[in-house]
């Protein structure tokens, strides 16, 4: 869907060609989160935790090792520093890093793919359209005006797109919040939006979920300290009213910022320094200013951990359904696979010439896991049933990368699995 979103919008408003409307089925495999594009030479990168090139792509077409070394060398790729500084817009590169807008990855290689076709473009400028089909699908009254694709689709079947919140999960965030936790909800989605979500995936009783709800939070600018911080805003029919000089109590609110929300916590808790822990699934928007900002302590919501348990058939017969896990199924195919294309999201090997030994390396988004997070989990669903004062381990606690994942490591940081991965 949200693919079939941007092409649209590129071919019916902005005249590319028409083929990009058709999708192959196997195609989506490009989509791998932690790519960069670099906007300019319409190549799309993997890089290693010291900023070097592990793989790369022109368009959908894979570079090879001696094309790579040739265009980007043993050095660290010139916008790492940015990069790595979560600087994610400019007009250099763009960094995809949530399920929201990565099929726009494939969007953009098949881009270069038809200039390379038709024009044998060397320097690329599509990405001003791209940007504005994001913005026509996704734009705050998207939802209310029926613009665009994604969400008149989305409210007209629920259904088909999402999931409904697994009970053991409902019956963690009532367990919090009887144990006198506060619990919040920052989304950058506007309101509308997250109540058709919240109501379909957790009831029409959501809201009790939550002592404080945010939404159109623009996370990451939600955490960064500017000296213009946005203010908080009542709301009205889904209506953002007049700005607020100071948050006074729970509620749901429009906007705001870190600052004042911690001051509201500070006086619901009666503490000093009360301790949040801040769940979230973009390292970009969530986990890096939460904990760099904010100094949150930070659970990475990580698929990427289902994608490389063997699927193994279950038998229908062995248990009742209710007490399979959610991903023993056939639901694991997407968007849990390894891409073929760009290997394991956590290691790679270093492009290494015929004669070479070739050796392993973590990858730059690996590396921000184990950095930024206090610790990594598939979901939710893998936490939900252990006991509130369950110790994890941190990622900081020792030396390992591993640590901090829950419940098991990835297979491909694991010794004398490496083999196996990188097939």
């Amino acid at each position: 869907l949200i693919y079939d979103s941007f092409a649209q919008y590129l071919v019916t408003e902005k005249g590319y060609d028409e083929d990009l409307l058709i999708l192959a089925p196997d195609s989506l495999d490009f989509c791998c989160k932690g790519l960069v594009l670099d906007i300019e030479e319409g190549n799309f990168l993997k890089l290693a935790e010291d900023g070097t090139v592990l793989r790369a792509s022109h368009g959908t077409k894979s570079m090879t090792f001696e094309e790579i070394l040739e265009i980007y060398g043993r050095r660290e790729w010139k916008h790492f520093n940015t990069v790595s500084g979560m600087v994610s817009r400019t007009a250099k590169y763009y960094l995809y890093d949530n399920y929201f807008d990565l099929p726009g990855a494939l969007l953009c290689a098949r881009v270069v793919d038809s200039l390379d076709q038709h024009d044998g473009q060397k320097k690329y400028d599509f990405w001003k359209d791209m940007v504005a089909a994001i913005q026509h699908n996704y734009k705050i009254t998207a939802f209310k005006e029926n613009c665009g694709m994604y969400f008149p689709e989305v409210k007209n079947h629920p259904d088909k797109y999402l999931q409904k919140c697994p009970e053991s999960v409902k019956k963690w965030l009532k367990q919090l919040k009887n144990a006198g936790k506060i619990l919040l909800l920052i989304t950058s989605s506007h309101s509308d939006y997250c109540r058709l979500l919240c109501e379909h995936v957790l009831g029409n009783d959501f809201e009790e979920y939550f002592d404080i709800l945010i939404t159109n939070a623009l996370k990451p600018g939600f955490f960064s300290h500017t000296p213009n911080q946005r203010p908080f805003r009542t709301l009205e029919n889904d209506e953002e009213q007049e700005a607020l000089l100071s948050l006074d109590k729970p509620g749901w609110y429009s906007q705001g910022n870190a600052i004042q929300l911690y001051d509201l916590l500070k006086k619901m808790t009666g503490k000093l320094d009360p301790k949040v822990v801040y769940f979230g699934d973009s390292m970009h928007s969530d986990i890096f200013p939460a904990r760099h900002y904010s100094n949150w302590e930070t659970v990475f919501i990580l698929e990427e951990l289902l994608g490389d348990k063997a699927t193994v058939p279950v038998n229908a017969e062995s248990e009742p359904l209710e007490k399979k896990g959610k991903y023993e199924g056939d639901q694991l195919k997407v968007p849990y696979f390894v891409s073929k294309q760009w290997g394991s999201f956590f290691m790679d090997r270093v492009p290494a010439l015929e004669n070479a030994e070739e050796t392993l390396v973590h990858t730059w988004s690996c590396k921000c896991i184990s950095t930024y997070s206090t610790i990594a989990i598939p979901s939710l669903e893998a936490i939900a049933d252990l006991p509130l004062d369950y110790r994890f381990t941190r990622f900081s606690s020792n030396s390992s990368a591993a640590a901090g994942y829950y419940p098991s490591p990835p297979r491909a940081l694991l010794p004398n699995e490496d083999s196996v991965t990188m097939k």
